[in-house]
């Protein structure tokens, strides 16, 4: 997987070729995701739709350079208004349709919503725009087996190792920022209103880390039209737990014609 340079430090991706006449793609993984956790869901949306895709890992995640230091409650502001254009920059990429999953999700959002930059697009799966405590105590749970199974070679810590060369910046750099005290306030909602392109919602009735509250305050806000995509017994991971369903709703709203 090749690299790009952003500020001296090296962040992994993956390219999926595609006619220039399509907006181009770009998937932002989850708080413990990476380009390859993504698996093979962003070449069959790419297939379908014959457009050029970008996979990439973020800093900390995946085969991409550690962190610098402890993260900010506004490391996802970080990573959509900095990290972000710069990627878009150096590969090539211009007014895409975002794929967010979760933190990956509110990173679009932001990007959409100040980075004064063309966006195609947003499907945003299983999106964050406050703190709920499920979501926090989710956090804490899985937390706790993390660091329980330090030294298990089947261990969660062990399986994320397959994926992710500095694990614990992958895993502690994302929980122990959600989890410092001074997040609990942290908020995106004030930036729907900014948003004017089509938007995709998609989540889970049975998420772990969220409730359709989510989606109801980013709808009530954004002024562009909005689409809603509520799956029935699907957790966190809509693209992985009920793969068919949203393939073919992201297909068919990169499809629609502008209003």
């Amino acid at each position: 997987m090749p690299f790009a340079i952003l500020a001296n430090r090296r962040i992994s991706y993956r390219s999926i070729p595609g006619a220039s006449e399509r907006a181009p793609l770009v998937f932002l993984h989850e708080g413990l995701g990476s380009a390859e956790l993504w698996r093979d869901f962003p070449d069959s949306v790419a297939a379908r739709l014959g457009a050029r895709a970008l996979i990439y890992s973020r800093f900390g995640y995946g085969s991409s350079d550690g962190l610098e230091g402890k993260r900010a409650p506004t490391f996802m502001h970080e990573e959509a208004l900095a990290v972000l254009p710069a990627l878009l920059d150096a590969t090539g990429i211009g007014a895409p349709v975002l794929v967010g999953h979760s933190d990956g999700a509110s990173i679009a959002l932001i990007y959409a919503a100040r980075a004064q930059r063309p966006v195609a697009r947003l499907v945003l799966m299983a999106p964050h725009v406050f703190v709920e405590p499920v979501c926090l105590q989710s956090i804490a749970n899985i937390r706790a087996t993390y660091c329980a199974s330090a030294g298990d070679a089947e261990g969660l810590r062990s399986r994320l190792a397959k994926y992710h060369a500095r694990v614990d910046d992958a895993f502690l750099g994302w929980a122990d920022a959600w989890l410092a005290p001074e997040f609990k306030s942290w908020s995106i909602e004030n930036l729907a209103s900014a948003i004017t392109a089509p938007v995709l919602l998609i989540q889970g009735s049975d998420d772990e880390y969220g409730s359709l509250a989510q989606l109801d305050r980013i709808e009530a806000r954004v002024r562009g039209p909005v689409s809603r995509l509520v799956l029935p017994g699907c957790g966190h991971a809509p693209h992985r737990d009920c793969e068919g369903e949203v393939l073919k709703a992201i297909v068919a709203f990169a499809r629609e014609q502008p209003q």
